[in-house]
């Protein structure tokens, strides 16, 4: 492969991140992947932390925010794929803090309404066993999926 300048990885990444919201270790991981010098990356970071092209928080947003409209995932899931992504814990922490703990109940209340008509279950107990597991499966806690089987 064609060693890059550290101009031309900039422009790669800036692109990138003009594009869609991207985090410091995708950004990392992109420039371990090219066999960009480490030197050359630690420039290259900081060049796109202090153009605002990266921000670990505002990525944590978009993320926390489309994770749990779009894909119905509970606060649990969100905090692995964030820790994954190697999303500083008081980050993460702070931007899943103000999700209302109402959201998460609206949102897992119709997954287990869709959930409990295929489900096969002997008994009432049994069928609250079974939505409870699909519910931490999703990645929500066992008191949001009580309560939204109320």
């Amino acid at each position: 492969m064609k060693e890059l300048t550290e101009e031309q990885v900039f422009q790669k990444l800036s692109a990138l991140c003009a594009s869609a919201e991207h985090c410091s270790y995708e950004m990392a991981e992109k420039m371990k992947k090219w066999q960009v010098a480490d030197g050359v990356q630690a420039r290259v970071m900081e060049r796109l932390v202090n153009d605002k092209f990266v921000d670990d928080e505002r990525y944590c947003r978009f993320f926390v925010r489309d994770k749990i409209r779009y894909n119905k995932w509970g606060r649990r899931k969100v905090e692995q794929a964030l820790y994954m992504k190697r999303i500083p814990a008081d980050v993460s922490a702070r931007v899943l803090d103000e999700v209302d703990h109402e959201t998460y109940v609206d949102i897992l209340r119709p997954l287990l309404q869709a959930k409990r008509k295929s489900v096969k279950a002997g008994s009432d107990y049994e069928l609250e066993c079974k939505l409870i597991k699909f519910a931490l499966g999703r990645g929500f806690s066992v008191e949001e999926a009580r309560e939204a089987m109320k």
